[in-house]
């Protein structure tokens, strides 16, 4: 029985297997023991923690265990905070380094970030986490301020990338030293070495996931960090090479070609769907145990760092155990916030007359087609194919108005985090890193699993062309219904300023829901999306485009061609 063990392993098997119970009793035990409350931090309660940071280190613990083990040390630390102000030892911590974390301004998402100080602050690391949607200035005044060893920029959206470089520039301006690291959802290492890393002239740095950041930081801060640094320089002139021959001009073909070379539907011998209940409607308050059985958990899986086949992973014979744990907190976590009724959902959808007109979908007023209610410019693929010869935009999906056939564009846009911040930070004020980071994945897995409903109610029943589909939850998820559900941002249809006509249709507003000037969603589990009925129509990537092609988008647009150049900052070719 271990709780007949020597206080200083009793302390690390608590940490290691995430247990709470008896922690606050065995600190306690365990200062009695030592001259000064800092020296158990920095003896057993570090010991503890080196091993569970060495086990995640070799695939041995999980991001879920490591989280519970940050939980017990928070515990820990703050039962012995008193005591360490009391010996004015407060300044002795024996840090590994001082790393400050922020999203950039413009975006809300910080589960990963959230993520990397956890598994930082396990490995003796002083985290500065000063939150969302922080300004470039904010960013480096509070870094000069905390003098801190490294900064950690993260964002999920496109337009963070530019804000990324943007931050970097500042860097450079100010004469700034320390190592930038990179991270993130949308980022990536040729991203960070083509349009990052030019423009600071420090150390910048991709992180492409949690597990990897303890090596990150133990190298930035290690007697061989030249030597790191060295190879990370490396590694940006191989990336800046291979982006060079893959945005080679001969790859690409001119706009006009790939027009030619449109995707043609047989619109004379198809007929578009009428809808049924046209117009705009509203949902709020769908029960969680409706929108359960939608939940993908493959991305919930994902997101705590725990890929693999569903629900084949719960019987891998590494992952399996702790992944089952996992599941279970969170169906958990589903019941309680039912109950409790502390999570709200909403969302609107809108079907709206619409007819394709070259790279443009057009919508209109009413059925007379007459008076025109909006354009949505959209993006054609451009590099040259070998297997196929169409070159595909989401225009191709819908009935040309000359075909003499009515057709129409669906939107909708969901959120299941209203009540979200609130709760996530009671979890984070009482120390429960765990809780809190459950509450944010599984907000994002109730915002796209409303989504998979309201699409699903809106193929049966409100357009209503597949009234007798019967479709099981993973055939959902392969999607083998009839249409698409492509979002604004993503890669069909790339920018994401298309989400203000979503916003602008739909009653987002008075369901509690807007966009920031980045185009993020807020509250941050939303999702929004185009529906298309076309039974031809299939998801794609539109990828690189080429500056003729930007110009001709911001015309159709009204808008610059700098701002274009922006939205679009990560498919250029150039």
């Amino acid at each position: 029985e271990w709780r007949a063990w020597p206080v200083e392993q009793r302390l690390s098997h608590a940490l290691i297997k995430g247990l709470t119970k008896n922690i606050v009793r065995d600190v306690e035990e365990c200062r009695q023991l030592y001259p000064r409350a800092l020296d158990v931090i920095e003896g057993p309660l570090m010991d503890g923690m080196d091993m569970v940071g060495d086990l995640f280190g070799k695939g041995k613990m999980f991001l879920p265990q490591v989280v519970k083990s940050a939980r017990v040390m928070k515990m820990a630390v703050n039962h012995l905070e008193p005591f360490i102000q009391e010996e004015k030892a407060a300044g002795e911590s024996s840090s590994k380094g001082k790393i400050l974390l922020a999203t950039v301004k413009g975006d809300v998402h910080d589960i990963g970030k959230s993520i990397v100080g956890v598994v930082l602050g396990c490995n003796g690391y002083e985290v500065i986490d000063i939150g969302v949607m922080v300004p470039a200035t904010e960013i480096l005044e509070a870094a000069k301020t905390e003098q801190v060893d490294m900064i950690g920029l993260s964002g999920l959206i496109t337009p963070s990338l530019q804000e990324m470089r943007f931050v970097a520039t500042i860097m450079e301006e100010r004469g700034f030293s320390v190592p930038l690291l990179i991270g993130g959802a949308t980022t990536s290492a040729i991203h960070t070495a083509v349009k990052i890393a030019p423009h600071y002239s420090g150390p910048v740095i991709h992180v492409k996931d949690a597990s990897l950041a303890v090596g990150v930081a133990a190298n930035i801060m290690g007697e061989n960090r030249g030597a790191f640094f060295a190879a990370n320089e490396e590694k940006h002139r191989q990336e800046q090479e291979k982006q060079a021959g893959r945005t080679r001009e001969d790859l690409f073909l001119p706009l006009e070609t790939v027009r030619e070379n449109r995707l043609m539907l047989d619109f004379e011998s198809y007929t578009p769907p009428a809808p049924k209940h046209p117009g705009i409607h509203t949902f709020e308050n769908i029960p969680i145990s409706v929108l359960l059985p939608y939940i993908d958990w493959r991305f919930f899986f994902i997101s705590w760092e725990m890929g693999g086949d569903w629900p084949r992973l719960l019987d891998d014979p590494d992952k399996g155990p702790e992944a089952r744990k996992l599941l279970a907190d969170a169906q958990a976590m589903l019941g309680t916030l039912e109950q409790e009724g502390v999570l709200s959902t909403a969302g609107a959808v809108g079907i709206f007359c619409a007819s394709g007109e070259g790279d443009d979908i057009v919508l209109y007023k009413d059925e007379e087609r007459a008076e025109v209610l909006a354009r949505i410019p959209t993006l054609r693929q451009q590099k040259r194919k070998n297997n196929t010869p169409w070159y595909l935009a989401l225009s191709d999906y819908v009935a040309p108005l000359q075909s003499g056939k009515k057709d129409y564009l669906g939107m909708m846009a969901v959120t299941a985090g209203r009540g979200m911040e609130t709760l996530v930070n009671a979890y984070k004020e009482s120390g429960d890193d765990y809780s809190s980071l459950l509450v944010k994945t599984l907000g994002d897995r109730l915002a796209e699993a409303m989504a998979e409903y309201l699409h699903e109610k809106i193929r049966k029943e409100l357009w209503g062309f597949a009234p007798d589909e019967a479709f099981t939850p993973g055939e959902l998820h392969r999607v083998l219904y009839r249409g698409i559900r492509p979002a604004p941002g993503y890669p069909p249809c790339p920018d994401h300023t298309e989400k203000d006509l979503i916003f602008t249709l739909l009653p987002m507003e008075q369901l509690g829901m807007s966009l920031t000037e980045s185009r993020m969603m807020l509250p941050a589990a939303s999702v929004s999306a185009y529906v298309m009925s076309n039974p031809e129509a299939k998801y794609f990537s539109v990828g690189k485009v080429t500056r003729a092609q930007v110009e001709d988008y911001a015309a159709r647009k009204n808008i610059p061609f700098e701002e274009a150049e922006k939205w679009l900052a990560s498919i250029l070719t150039y």
